[in-house]
Parts: C-alpha cells; structure tokens; sequence
C-alpha cells in the first residue's frame, strides 16, 4: 500500500468521510464533484491510512461532530482502536474552500485496544442512520436558536 501526504474529510450527498490524498489538488477535484466541507490537511510526513486515520483524531477536525464520526468510524476500519488527545491545526481559504493545515508540533496518540465486534449490517446501518439524525437535529435545532 502506498503513502498519502495529503488527508482530511469532506461531505459529499450528505455524507462525510475521511478523504485520503497525494497532494492539495485533491480539493478542486472533489469540488468538481459536488463535496462541501472540504477539510483537507498537509500530513507531517507520508502515512498509510491506519496512521494517518489515527492522526485525524488528534487534529482539530476531530472538534466537528459530524467529522468526528467519520474519523471514529475509519478508525475502527483501519485499525480497530480509539484515538485520544488532540493537537491545534491553522485553518486556511484556498480558493474559497477551507483547508486545514496541521501545527508545528507533532500530537501523541493514545491507542486503546479494542474487541472487534461482530455487528449485523442492518444493526450498523440504523445505528449510522440514527446519529446522522441525532448530528442533523441538533444542527437544524442550534440554527433556529440562532435566529
């Protein structure tokens, strides 16, 4: 399996997932094909998606909730384990679409075992079902006390 410089989530249809890249122009493409959200970062050095997974999870992406369960969620895909702990990332516009790059320092990672357990498909998919519901409530909920 080959690195990826380049990682970070975006929302595409309604979903946001980890997004896994060589370099920046990774942005434009998936602006091309309808993402919002677009949170793209530099990595510190080349990882492979085990690493770079865990390495969300120390960023600041980690503070959105919808993110967060995009990053739990490849967590568990890539490496069975829960991250803790979480470092500062600088936010930038590039080409009017928010990219995040990573601060200087490098984060530590806490990894936890966990028992991989076996979930029905249809288990899995009306729990996704029911905190996307949840995060979407709140959103629409935090928007009318904001009016």
């Amino acid at each position: 399996m080959s690195g990826f410089k380049v990682a970070g989530v975006s929302k595409h249809k309604g979903e946001v997932k980890v997004r896994f890249a060589n370099d920046m122009t990774r942005v434009k493409i998936l602006d091309k094909n309808g993402h919002e959200d677009i949170n793209l970062l530099e990595l510190p050095s080349e990882m492979d998606k085990p690493e770079i997974v865990k390495y969300l999870a120390t960023t600041d992406l980690y503070q959105n909730q919808e993110s967060k369960i995009a990053i739990d969620e490849a967590i568990e895909k890539y490496n069975g384990a829960t991250v803790v702990k979480a470092a500062k990332a600088a936010v930038v516009k590039t080409a009017g679409k928010k990219v995040t790059k990573p601060a200087a320092k490098k984060a530590t990672v806490e990894k936890t075992a966990v028992k991989k357990e076996v979930v029905d498909p249809a288990t899995k998919l009306a729990e996704l079902k029911s905190r996307a519901t949840k995060a979407t409530k709140a959103k629409v909920e935090a928007k009318v006390d904001a009016e």
